[in-house]
């Protein structure tokens, strides 16, 4: 199955190319540097294969790598138009990437699965119902 996705200004567009839903690991992730990076309570992210993942548009996104505050080097790619993140992975991800969920142009077909850092989950925010959930991300 295709699934299609884009920046906000639609001058960056991608497909995943998947033989199955399964193949895709949707998660929230609510530690700290998700937090920051997507602006919110927790990152949403669909864990793919690098194979399955490439632009269909000639416009080249923006490249950020840095270290995450725990000595893991994170590579991200954004819109340099609008902004919008597209995918990031980290120096370990191995043959993963991770798009950011709200890119695809249907994201509901990817539905999550689990909760990363749950121990870092806002107060407020209630636990997802029939996903996963791990209190550090190695558990």
């Amino acid at each position: 199955m295709i699934y299609p996705g884009s920046c906000y200004c639609r001058e960056i567009q991608y497909e995943i190319d998947l033989d199955s839903p399964d193949k895709a690991r949707t998660s929230l992730c609510h530690c700290k540097n998700c937090k920051k990076f997507f602006g919110t309570a927790f990152g949403l992210t669909a864990k793919i294969p690098k194979s399955s993942f490439k632009y269909t548009t000639d416009k080249k996104p923006t490249v950020h790598e840095a270290d995450n505050g725990s000595g893991v080097v994170l590579h991200r790619e954004f819109c340099p138009t609008c902004g919008s993140g597209i995918l990031e992975r980290g120096a370990n991800a191995g043959d993963f990437t991770y798009v950011m969920y709200g890119t695809l142009d249907e994201p509901g077909q990817l539905p999550p699965k689990g909760e990363f850092f749950c121990k870092k989950r806002e107060d407020w925010m209630p636990e997802i119902p029939g996903v996963f959930h791990k209190q550090e991300i190695k558990e």
